[in-house]
């Protein structure tokens, strides 16, 4: 890392870490208890690399539900610690423990990549430490690592591809090929679709993979045009996917062999790959066009506050947000209270842009996945593929 991009994310960390007192609310509650110390977030996150504009994204969001909240929650002013996860697992326990063990947050926000993840449930499971998920798809968090104090507001990993397989498969689709990078969420995303499309019929012929994350992609689409598949599965997210897109184009695949994706592939970078993304159809539970006035409202909200369009990931962090809210609301702002916090964010129905959901059982969010298609520099969405999809199975996780 240059001495100059040393010193841009220092001022985006300090800028982060700052500005953390926000304006009071209006909830009426004891006056000893909303004067007391603030609630203290650990945002843990990319804010480098390949996902860093994710990381970005997701803490707009969680703000931007805090601050039309009064900013405050429960009457409580909100501090926050930030510690970019730098997408690098073998750091994950340790920037999880800094921030539960040395800032001593009340709170644990992160992250997207599901490597880091593991790390991060693993921390959470040992301190106690409420923890909120808003992007990392790890199946673990809902299945053999669920726990009481962890939860989920965005998706498990095969939860987001499991309907793209019933879609193909449901449309004579005979053959796949499926291409990820080499880890926890790619190897958990194109088990998804490889499960649901082979149920209905259909075979992958072979499962393609690169190291995370390791972009030269050349080789690769060269292997996809001799299989001749009759379709392309691939998960890929952020910087990652913009080039995927831009080089799946210019191989002269596009047109030949049609592109499928969990939604990551084009949610976030449709301005940075012109037309290579037009006609790309993926399922995920957000669409930029869905006509509620709940999602129009969020939508003006959060480009009027970042003077920039919201997506997938900005929701997720704003769904986080509000059920932080809701925890902490039903505890009448008093942290030490776990058991009603989690009693109250197991039983609320979120609002969402994404329309209603509710948790699981396993504390992942049960929730509509919609069919998209990429339009112009829109992910319209043009159905439902699955409705309210409860997945994994809730007895794969045993709370404990």
């Amino acid at each position: 890392m240059t001495q100059s991009s040393d010193r841009t994310r220092r001022e985006f960390l300090k800028t982060a870490a700052g500005g953390a007192v926000l304006a009071a609310g209006s909830l009426h509650i004891p006056f000893a208890l909303a004067e007391s110390a603030k609630i203290k977030v650990g945002l843990m996150l990319p804010y480098t690399g390949t996902f860093a504009q994710l990381g970005v994204a997701i803490t707009n969001g969680f703000k931007l539900a805090v601050q039309e909240n009064g900013g405050r929650i429960a009457g409580r002013e909100i501090e926050y610690a930030t510690v970019d996860d730098e997408s690098q697992p073998a750091k994950a326990v340790d920037n999880a423990k800094r921030l539960v063990d040395r800032e001593k947050v009340d709170v644990l926000v992160g992250t997207v990549h599901s490597g880091v993840q593991a790390g991060m449930v693993k921390v959470a499971r040992e301190s106690g430490v409420l923890h909120i998920i808003p992007n990392a798809g790890l199946d673990e968090a809902s299945t053999v690592m669920c726990a009481p104090n962890v939860f989920r507001s965005s998706f498990a990993n095969s939860q987001t591809s499991y309907p793209m397989g019933k879609v193909l498969a449901e449309r004579g689709v005979k053959t796949a090929v499926t291409l990820t990078w080499k880890y926890s969420a790619g190897e958990q995303s194109v088990g998804g679709f490889a499960e649901s499309f082979t149920k209905g019929g259909g075979k992958v012929v072979k499962q393609l993979w690169l190291p995370f994350p390791n972009v030269e992609f050349q080789p690769i689409l060269t292997e996809i045009a001799a299989l001749k598949p009759d379709a392309v599965y691939v998960f890929f997210a952020g910087g990652g996917a913009a080039k995927f897109l831009k080089d799946y184009q210019a191989s002269g695949l596009k047109g030949k062999i049609p592109l499928y994706g969990s939604g990551f592939l084009t949610d976030g970078i449709l301005e940075a790959v012109g037309d290579a993304a037009e006609g790309v159809e993926t399922t995920l539970h957000y669409g930029d066009s869905i006509e509620t006035p709940r999602n129009k409202s969020f939508r003006a909200s959060y480009a009027k506050a970042f003077s920039k369009e919201p997506d997938v990931y900005a929701v997720q962090g704003y769904d986080a947000g509000l059920l932080l809210i809701a925890g902490l609301n039903a505890a009448r702002g008093d942290i030490s209270k776990k058991k009603d916090i989690i009693n109250a964010m197991e039983k609320v129905e979120i609002d969402s842009p994404r329309g209603k959901w509710r948790m699981s059982s396993a504390h992942n969010p049960v929730q509509d996945m919609y069919l998209r298609k990429v339009v112009g520099k829109e992910n319209k969405v043009t159905g439902v593929a699955i409705k309210a999809l409860d997945w994994p199975p809730a007895d794969r996780c045993k709370m404990g």
